[in-house]
């Protein structure tokens, strides 16, 4: 029996994705957003809502999250997370995003943001989550390498 489209697409997994971008300063610094729900910072972006795409995601994120207009630049890594602790597979899109002129104002989201930084990579892999620091090692391959690099865990 072959069912209908929308009910055949209803059968189907679902997971979730999120979109982040690589913004660096004129010396390289990595800019990281601490939130008000991690304990960990991260690099600005979040959740993509329902249908929209990773690099519209990517640029609302930066402008919710720190106040910048920048235009996501290439994808430098594709990372694919397997479901954990009640939550499904997780979908994940870093793009360049440019280094930010220097005096570049910063504005942080309320309630949300409790603060940024720009750090030197290799201080960023010891303020981020351990997930999140394999995804700055990508990083770093892809912008070493000029490919995209997919990480699967």
């Amino acid at each position: 029996m072959v069912l209908p489209a929308a009910e055949w697409y209803a059968t189907l997994p679902t997971f979730l994705a999120f979109a982040g971008a690589v913004i660096t300063d004129d010396a390289g610094r990595i800019l990281l957003v601490r939130t008000t729900y991690r304990q960990h910072w991260n690099l600005p972006g979040g959740v993509l809502e329902a249908g929209e795409p990773p690099h519209a995601g990517c640029a609302r994120e930066v402008r919710e999250e720190v106040g910048l207009d920048l235009e996501p630049g290439r994808l430098l890594v594709v990372d694919w997370s397997a479901p954990a602790a009640g939550r499904q597979a997780l979908f994940g899109f870093l793009f360049e995003a440019g280094p930010v002129a220097p005096g570049t104002p910063i504005r942080l989201q309320d309630g949300e943001i409790a603060d940024y930084a720009f750090v030197p990579p290799g201080e960023a892999l010891g303020r981020v989550s351990a997930n999140m620091a394999a995804r700055l090692r990508a990083v770093a391959t892809a912008q070493e390498t000029g490919t995209t690099v997919y990480l699967a865990r």
